[in-house]
């Protein structure tokens, strides 16, 4: 991927050298403050849950603190010994660049594709932590990946996670990576279309929990096309794809589909509680995004064709 020297957004906000601790332990205890000064009200305590109900979260991992759950549900990373610090401080701050030019990239990108449609692209904040951190959402640890909040439109990656896409799920090389950043911006489209509100109301008339996480499927897919949209875009405009980039995407959505992360930790895969996509459907929706760079094409919730 062509990054080096490109435009690095100023909507990156590092905190990692404040996460991680504040007095809440992960995984358990230190939850949400509920109706204690400076804590969180019980209309808050509502919103938060529905919003952690949309992206297939247990509540209970936000209102307790910690947890396992990945954002959007089904993928349990396992837990790994605490971190050495590995990382040398030039390696962190090309990493972080790296993310600042991919976010930069998804900002000029979506602000030219809602000009044609002519709307303004209002881009979110991406928040860079170590470990755990207080979200907008409530309280988050690296367990759960890279995660979206649609509470204060932002965006949250552990960098680790990159680390982990490359040994764990074998999905290296910088593109598989920008594949990660386009997908929580994805959520961030649908947060300003009104998709992620659509979907909440679906998933609260829901009567079980195999068509909560079938919505569910539908908005993680809807993100991976996004995706998709963004890199065919950013090839165009940009010059930004190498030969195997493309690859390397559906290599990395194949590797964290919940069929392979399923077979990978139980040895099965139970099909009912997919909520994320297989990984034969995340590649297929990131590469309809892809090829036809339209968001048109991305509806997954009016269509049986998933």
């Amino acid at each position: 991927m062509r990054w080096q020297g490109r435009r690095e957004s100023e909507n990156v906000e590092d905190r990692r050298d404040e996460s991680g601790g504040g007095g809440f332990p992960f995984p358990g205890g230190g939850g949400i403050q509920i109706g204690q000064g400076g804590g969180l009200g019980i209309v808050g305590v509502i919103v938060i849950v529905g919003i952690a109900l949309l992206f297939g979260i247990d509540p209970r991992v936000i209102l307790q603190g910690g947890g396992e759950g990945f954002p959007g549900g089904g993928i349990q990373i396992p837990r790994e010994a605490p971190r050495a610090p590995s990382q040398s401080a030039t390696t962190d701050d090309q990493a972080k660049r790296f993310v600042s030019v991919v976010l930069g990239d998804t900002e000029d990108t979506w602000s030219k594709i809602f000009a044609s449609q002519g709307a303004r692209y209002s881009p979110p904040k991406l928040v860079l932590f170590r470990d755990g951190i207080q979200s907008g959402c409530g309280l988050a640890s690296a367990q759960m990946g890279p995660f979206y909040c649609p509470m204060n439109r932002k965006v949250y990656i552990d960098l680790s996670f990159f680390d982990m896409l490359k040994r764990r799920f074998r999905a290296p090389g910088e593109f598989a990576q920008a594949y990660v950043i386009a997908h929580e911006i994805g959520h961030h489209i649908q947060n300003l279309q009104g998709r992620l509100q659509q979907a909440q109301r679906l998933q609260a008339a829901a009567t079980s929990e195999g068509q909560r996480n079938a919505i569910q499927v539908r908005v993680e897919l809807q993100a991976d096309c996004y995706a998709g949209v963004w890199a065919h875009h950013t090839a165009k405009l940009n010059n930004t794809l190498e030969p195997g980039d493309i690859e390397s995407a559906l290599r990395a959505a194949a590797a964290i589909g919940d069929d392979a992360i399923q077979k990978s930790t139980r040895g099965y895969a139970v099909p009912d509680s997919f909520t994320h996509g297989s990984s034969e459907q995340r590649a297929r929706w990131f590469t309809r995004g892809y090829q036809t760079g339209s968001l048109a094409s991305c509806d997954t919730f009016n269509t049986d064709a998933i």
